[in-house]
């Protein structure tokens, strides 16, 4: 609840602009209406009082919270400014200030009005904008699972909800506990033991309220729920009112219309039941303590610690303590209907939260472009300046080839909108990672592309070096799978010391091949892209360096002539579904075998692997999604290997 409404409150951007000159608002107002009330003290002294007497102030005592003081205050201003005592003057003056007071409580009630007015109809324009804006952008498939009138009245319906259920509780937070706190100060300032009565009453109004507002939330939210359902029905209905009435249908809409507007009675009677329940309540409790009040402060009147006039000046302030109490317990008692508008609302901006898994969309229509990017961050998307335009891609070596001057990544959970008035963003996830698919650092991505902020090329020469350091081999040679382990190889050589020779060539022609459908294409790729150089080879105590190992395939073909395999990422033990073709766990020989089992299998001398931690410091990363290699996933698509295996082969 508390986060929704935090969320609620994003749309009163910049909140500070409202907030801080409302606070001070409220805190005069407060303290102006404070003072009106205890007025009525030296009103009743002059007019009824037949033993008052007028005492002369030349300096103003130092300042006190008592009635006494406030007294002695108003002695001092009529003693500046008459030459003589006078009950006509003493009201009079009275009077003026009286005027005076009210005349500031009210101009800054007035200001801390216009100032939540503001921020409600701003936050009602950004919220309906951001509303229309996420509907336009949805996907088409969005619209088969929804229907138009609930749609519509989530614009419309629940964004007015949350429009003055929201600010309200917020307006409320200021400006009622500053009241509350000015009603309780001069209360002490009368007298202390009535007040500590009053300051003990009001928790347990706060508790009986309390009770009934946490039931509202669940009838709230279904309300809003029948509501849309109510809105839907009619927008269908009067659209294919041929349609009904030619296959006579009428009567089956008007009950199903019914039925529905019955059970939003039925929910708006059990929510109001309880609604106005709050505010009765809390007066009967209000009316009951100053029962209380008469009997205790009769008493305290009768002994002399209490003078009639403060005795009445209480009760009229502990009868206006009850009004903010009440107008608190109302509001935060509407909350969980605005609480439940928002959820609603959220529905539909957070749509593509549903979305898990890794993606990188580029969705182009006539005048604008939508660039999106999961919220793990598994898949690269950057942004670049050409000319007066705007250019996106997965790699950023596509800049260096148009000529475009990379301006930054796309960052998870966001949405980049191009047209023609420029570019902007926005989050539709708050909750983001960092854990870009290892493998796009490992494999996929150019050496000469930049992977948030990292050089592919750079990553993996590291990889290379750290390599070296975590497995040495006694070799002439260091030798690199062409294309994407040549990095690894020239850092694994530089650490070693050993010379980098170019051991085996690539035919340009052939793809990748572990990305290949079946093993027959796999095999047959991997015999005509990879052909050892032999003059270099023959005879030498050789340093295979390759990226990965998945199934095996390629390895078993080249390592017959190249002994020591040292591989640039951890072991493949655990399928990838974020878009590498490895269904099952069946098809990764590291999953089947133990290193030894491997190294036997592709019939090497010897076999090490990268650790995790490496490929996490080669690119001084703190996260990296390495589902592959420690099945771990980042999303909640699987849970377990097991789980994944069992959806595939079903």
């Amino acid at each position: 609840m508390f986060k929704t409404y935090m969320r609620l409150l994003g749309f009163a951007r910049p909140i500070k602009k409202y907030a801080i000159p409302y606070f001070f608002y409220s805190l005069f107002y407060a303290l102006f209406n404070s003072l009106t009330f205890m007025l009525i003290i030296p009103i009743l002294n002059t007019m009824f009082d037949a033993n008052y007497s007028f005492e002369y102030v030349e300096k103003l005592p130092p300042l006190e919270l008592n009635q006494d003081y406030l007294a002695t205050l108003f002695n001092f201003a009529y003693s500046h400014i008459f030459e003589q005592y006078d009950r006509q003057n003493v009201l009079m003056l009275l009077a003026i200030v009286a005027i005076c007071i009210s005349l500031m409580s009210n101009l800054f009630r007035y200001l801390g009005a216009w100032t939540m007015e503001n921020m409600r109809t701003r936050t009602l324009q950004r919220m309906r904008n951001e509303m229309f804006s996420r509907v336009m952008d949805m996907n088409v498939g969005y619209f088969s699972d929804q229907r138009k009138g609930d749609i519509i009245s989530k614009i419309t319906s629940d964004v007015g909800v949350v429009q003055f259920c929201i600010t309200n509780t917020l307006q409320v937070s200021f400006r009622e506990p500053f009241l509350i706190i000015g009603y309780i100060v001069m209360m002490v300032a009368i007298s202390w033991e009535l007040a500590i009565f009053s300051v003990l009453f009001l928790p347990v109004v706060a508790l009986l309220i309390g009770s009934i507002v946490k039931k509202l939330r669940h009838p709230a939210r279904t309300n809003q729920q029948r509501m849309g359902e109510m809105v839907s029905t009619l927008d269908e209905s009067l659209s294919g009112i041929k349609v009904i009435k030619s296959y006579n249908a009428t009567e089956y809409i008007k009950q199903k219309y019914y039925a529905i507007s019955a059970d939003l009675a039925r929910l708006t009677l059990s929510m109001a039941r309880r609604q106005q329940l709050a505010s009765p309540m809390s007066e009967f409790l209000g009316i009951t303590a100053v029962g209380v009040i008469l009997v205790f402060g009769g008493s305290l009147v009768a002994k002399g610690v209490l003078d009639p006039g403060g005795f009445i000046a209480f009760i009229a302030i502990f009868s206006q303590i009850t009004r903010p109490v009440r107008t608190f317990i109302d509001q935060f008692a509407n909350i969980n209907q605005g609480i439940a508008a928002g959820e609603r609302i959220f529905s539909i901006i957070d749509a593509l939260n549903m979305l898990e898994g890794a993606f990188a969309f580029l969705i182009m229509t006539a005048n604008r472009i939508y660039a999106c990017r999961d919220k793990y961050g598994l898949r690269p998307l950057s942004i670049g300046k050409l000319g007066d335009g705007w250019v996106v891609s997965s790699e950023t070596c596509a800049f260096d080839v148009l000529g475009a001057e990379f301006v930054r990544d796309v960052e998870p959970g966001e949405i980049v909108t191009i047209d023609k008035q420029g570019i902007r963003s926005r989050d539709y996830s708050m909750y983001k990672r960092h854990e870009m698919c290892s493998m796009e650092y490992i494999y996929f991505a150019r050496p000469d592309s930049d992977i948030d902020g990292c050089n592919v090329h750079a990553y993996r020469k590291e990889s290379g070096r750290l390599l070296w350091k975590e497995a040495p081999a006694e070799a002439d040679i260091v030798v690199g799978v062409p294309d994407s382990s040549l990095s690894a190889a020239m850092g694994y050589a530089e650490a070693s010391g050993l010379p980098y020779e170019m051991g085996l060539i690539k035919n340009k022609y052939i793809g990748r091949t572990f990305i290949q459908p079946s093993q027959e294409l796999r095999e047959k790729g991997v015999r005509m892209k990879l052909s050892a150089v032999r003059s270099i080879v023959r005879g030498k105590r050789v340093v295979l360096v390759d990226d990965s190992i998945v199934r095996g395939t390629t390895s078993r073909r080249i390592v017959t002539m190249l002994k020591h395999v040292r591989i640039a990422s951890p072991p493949m033990t655990d399928p990838c579904f974020y878009g590498v073709d490895t269904s099952t766990r069946e098809e990764l020989i590291s999953a089947r075998k133990n290193t030894a089992g491997v190294c036997e299998e592709i019939g090497a001398d010897s076999l090490v692997f990268l650790s995790p931690e490496s490929l996490l410091k080669a690119g001084s990363r703190k996260e990296l999604c390495m589902a592959c290699f420690t099945g771990q996933y980042p999303t909640a698509l699987y849970q377990s290997p097991e789980e994944a295996n069992k959806d595939v082969k079903c």
